[in-house]
């Protein structure tokens, strides 16, 4: 089965989003995904960013020079050889927090990201690709989520349930998968009209396979930017909601150490140590997602690459 003469490959991402199953070894693709990596230095130096925050997670709770809980009378010591990171206003130790918090940070901001895609990708493609009715009631159940404010139902959300983790992440869900469903529904609509896929749907394929074994593959560059820009809006997210005290107080997270920061009077007191490392952390995870979504683009379309 062959894809029609008008959407024929265009750059890399095509090239390997549209082989079909069994014609590339898993092994071929990783080979071609490095390729992309390394052909494109945003995307190079994004995922650097992001492998050393991911490593960070994995490894730093094993590498704490304290407990990032215990409380000493060391309050509020700036950086020394004791403390690298200084201590906050209970005597805890900063730069054991921030190691520790990394993982619950990065951990959610990512399953948080991939779940609002999961959702994304189902109503968006099921609806694009099925039309009618079904089209009309997920049109409006986007439109309706569409207009729910994620601080008001946060806001609403921790009087009534528990300050955990999977409450923040159910609100970041609920009210984001709408945008991202939106353009793929789009997508989706331009795409169920091509001859592979009315070839496909010939031969008596069933819908679902026809969802996402042929027009899924060639939307894999539109979700892929799509994903990492919503993992960026999670972890801001996350931390903008922490940082007003709608999370689990008893956490330790960068949204959590910059709560504790502020509560403490640390950013008008001028104990720096205490909430810069955090907000740094959260920025220069943010700056390299953004290099990737960046590459992603260019590599989707060659006409945003610089001249090199």
């Amino acid at each position: 089965m062959s894809l029609d003469e008008g959407f024929q490959p265009a750059n890399e991402l095509a090239q390997i989003t549209q082989a079909r199953p069994g014609q590339a070894s898993f092994a071929t693709v990783l080979r071609s995904i490095w390729q992309i990596v390394t052909i494109n230095k945003k995307i190079a130096i994004g995922c650097a960013i992001v492998a050393f925050f991911v490593l960070l997670a994995i490894v730093g709770p094993f590498m704490l020079p304290y407990n990032p809980m215990a409380l000493s009378q060391t309050v509020k010591a700036p950086p020394s050889a004791a403390h690298w990171l200084g201590t906050a206003n209970s005597g805890q130790d900063v730069f054991s927090q921030l190691l520790y918090g990394t993982r619950s940070s990065v951990f959610w901001g990512f399953l948080t990201g991939l779940s609002v895609m999961v959702v994304s990708i189902v109503i968006g493609l099921v609806g694009g690709y099925l039309g009618g009715i079904v089209d009309e009631l997920l049109t409006l159940l986007t439109n309706i989520f569409l207009l729910i404010p994620s601080l008001a139902l946060a806001i609403i959300a921790v009087a009534y349930f528990p300050r955990t983790p999977l409450t923040i992440a159910t609100v970041i869900i609920s009210t984001h998968w709408c945008f991202n469903a939106r353009v793929l529904r789009a997508q989706t609509l331009s795409m169920r009209s091509r001859e592979f896929v009315t070839a496909a749907r010939s031969t008596g394929e069933s819908i679902w396979r026809i969802i996402f074994s042929e027009i899924f593959p060639n939307e894999i560059g539109i979700v892929a930017a799509s994903f990492v820009s919503t993992v960026i809006f999670a972890i801001l997210a996350w931390a903008a909601l922490e940082f007003l005290g709608l999370g689990d107080p008893n956490s330790v997270s960068w949204g959590s150490m910059l709560y504790w920061a502020n509560q403490a009077g640390a950013i008008f007191g001028g104990e720096w140590w205490w909430f810069l490392p955090p907000g740094l952390c959260i920025a220069l995870l943010g700056v390299g997602l953004t290099l990737i979504n960046i590459g992603i683009d260019e590599v989707i379309d060659p006409r945003l690459r610089n001249d090199q």
